[in-house]
């Protein structure tokens, strides 16, 4: 039996189809969910953001890959070998894998797309990531050549990767939406349009039917993946929705099965939606903050960043806006890691914030330039940003001009520092501190604040080659402690709680888990 939806007192909501074309007739995908923004893109090179990996890892498929409870598993490698030093790893492929088009997918395909998402011309967000493999990080930095990368492939079966230090958790990496292979021959020829419909190919469980922009994205299973057995759902349809009130809607309606983000439910409404049995909140290894651009003034002052953080008083944000119960940050990297313990960072204090801004010469805010808060549109992020304003004019005497973008162009504006302060979230790619702390190092592409310390660099770069783990962690400790407490090119806000919304009744294969990953290849319907 199917759950009713409905929840009484929704007056005010949108309608359902408001602004999207999933009122037009045509048949009904297995799964509607509702995805969130428009994607960026499909190229597993050039994503960042979580809604476009949520599809990539659809799409494409690394040598592991994370099942439904987050957890690292074998996938296009069936097995691998780790040297005594624990810095050589080698992957042996499964013999079976086809690409979309019906080629092979070969152990190349794997180091010729990490070597493309490395190379300075593609302009990764996230080559970083690869910066634990031997001269990764001077390859991306034009430094040495590509053959010089710590990759090399024996046979077409065989992927051996040489890291500089040891990496325990290098397999999990291998899973994430930087490391997934693309077929080089429909780059070269198609160019930028190659991750579009028609020109597509990939490796996953799902190919890629159709993308309507400012709609939905159409997947269908992929008859040529090695495991189709697996694979429960001919299609699936991810609607582009940024608006809570249309996504509730939508799937109060019946027109969409499943929200995988707490910033899809109106947060005014949960309160009446805990205890019922299609909400499903659960922890998760994510943190929401705002970022400076301290290349600009007034903000390339630490004295005033300091006075807009100590001005914000975050336990009003989850107590009156968030309302999901989630912990305020102090930190960036949330609590839960083993062994490790974040620093404390700073509380709120209006009264040392006002000496700060004075000191900085702007006594009561008076002097102060024009400067802007930049968010992605969701009724979330805006009603959090008109909080923190109204605090920031009631403490400090500033006024503060709220901006909101498209997905695509906020995070255009991201990479090109083309803000004051931007909202943002980061969600942990492995369990791990570094997953968090390695964003601010110098010149690495999820920075974005143009910010740069040599003391925190040589802290993370002295932790990577650290073998004693009780001390690797006090290094990144500090670290944290100079990015939250010190310089402060950010303000953490609160860590949240992940939060889906199904009928259990209906389908399976989704757990709440840290690392918030629901991989669509593992739901399906109840007892089919």
């Amino acid at each position: 039996m199917m759950l009713r939806r409905g929840i009484p007192g929704l007056t005010g909501l949108l309608l359902a189809c408001l602004s999207l074309s999933s009122c037009q007739t045509r048949p009904r995908a297995d799964l509607v969910l509702c995805n969130g923004a428009e994607p960026q893109t499909l190229d597993p090179a050039l994503v960042s953001g979580q809604l476009e990996g949520r599809l990539c890892s659809a799409l494409y498929e690394g040598l592991t890959r994370r099942d439904s409870r987050g957890k690292s598993i074998p996938a296009a490698a069936k097995s691998w070998d780790i040297s005594p030093d624990g810095k050589t790893y080698t992957f042996h492929l499964r013999p079976d894998l086809r690409w979309s088009n019906g080629d092979p997918v070969t152990s190349s395909d794997y180091r010729e797309s990490w070597l493309r998402a490395l190379h300075p011309n593609t302009a990764s967000p996230y080559a970083e990531i690869f910066f634990g493999i031997s001269n990764a990080q001077e390859f991306n930095q034009g430094k040495s050549t590509a053959e010089s990368v710590g990759l090399q492939t024996p046979d077409p079966l065989t992927l051996r990767v040489q890291l500089t230090h040891p990496l325990p958790y290098f397999p999990s990496l291998t899973s994430f939406t930087t490391y997934l292979p693309v077929h080089q021959a429909t780059v070269t020829k198609y160019g930028d349009r190659w991750a579009q419909p028609g020109t597509w190919v990939g490796n996953g469980p799902y190919r890629l039917l159709d993308w309507k922009i400012n709609d939905r994205v159409s997947l269908e299973k992929n008859p040529l993946y090695h495991s189709p057995e697996r694979i429960r759902l001919q299609r699936i349809d991810a609607l582009a929705v940024t608006r809570a009130s249309t996504a509730f809607n939508l799937y109060s309606s019946g027109q969409a099965d499943l929200l995988l983000d707490k910033g899809l439910i109106p947060s005014l409404m949960l309160p009446q939606l805990r205890g019922r049995p299609d909400f499903h909140p659960g922890p998760l290894f994510a943190t929401y903050f705002y970022r400076f651009n301290v290349t600009r003034p007034p903000f390339q002052d630490v004295r005033v960043r300091r006075a807009f953080a100590l001005a914000i008083d975050k336990e009003t944000i989850v107590e009156r806006i968030t309302r999901g119960n989630e912990p305020i940050a102090q930190s960036l990297t949330p609590r839960g890691i083993a062994d490790y313990e974040p620093p404390e960072g700073l509380p709120s204090d209006p009264t040392t914030a006002q000496g700060l801004l004075k000191l900085a010469g702007y006594p009561e805010g008076r002097g102060f330039p024009r400067v802007s808060l930049l968010y992605n549109k969701s009724e979330l992020n805006e009603q959090i940003a008109v909080e923190i304003q109204a605090q920031w004019k009631r403490v400090l005497g500033v006024e503060v001009e709220l901006r909101n973008q498209e997905w695509a162009t906020y995070l255009r504006s991201l990479d090109e520092l083309d803000f004051d302060i931007a909202r943002s979230s980061w969600v942990g790619d492995y369990d791990d501190p570094n997953t968090f702390l390695d964003c601010f190092v110098t010149g690495r592409g999820n920075n974005r604040t143009g910010w740069s310390d040599p003391t925190y660099d040589s802290l993370l770069n002295r932790a990577l080659a650290e073998p004693k783990p009780t001390k690797r962690l006090q290094l990144l400790a500090s670290a944290e402690t100079i990015l939250v407490s010190q310089a402060l090119p950010i303000i953490p806000l609160y860590h949240f709680v992940g939060c889906l919304m199904f009928d259990p009744n209906q389908w399976e294969g989704l757990y709440p888990n840290l690392l918030d990953e629901h991989p669509f290849s593992e739901i399906g319907p109840k007892g089919k």
